[in-house]
């Protein structure tokens, strides 16, 4: 499978995924907040899906899903959650773009 739709598969996973472990966490505006988080995780994996790092695919996962959420830890202050599943979604997303893409 091309590595851009395997990206955007992983990224469509990733945030169901990430959208799914907020749901119960009271939030003020948690629509905006959940779509926020998908689109994110989603541009992560299409990123990771898109560019060729000279790094194993794992590492190239790990760089991606650490920037593109350091914007989001920066706003919410919630830096913790933020990376952890950020760099954890990234490395998974590398890996199977790496294992399975061509």
């Amino acid at each position: 499978m091309s590595r851009i739709v395997l990206g955007l598969i992983s990224g469509i996973v990733f945030g169901a995924v990430s959208v799914g472990t907020m749901i119960p966490l009271p939030l003020e505006d948690k629509k905006t907040a959940m779509a926020g988080a998908f689109f994110n995780r989603l541009a992560i994996g299409f990123v990771i899906g898109a560019t060729s790092l000279p790094l194993p695919m794992w590492t190239s996962g790990l760089l991606w899903g650490l920037l593109l959420s350091l914007p989001d830890a920066i706003i919410t202050k919630s830096w913790l959650p933020i990376m952890m599943l950020g760099a954890i979604g990234g490395v998974i997303c590398g890996l199977v773009v790496g294992a399975f893409g061509v």
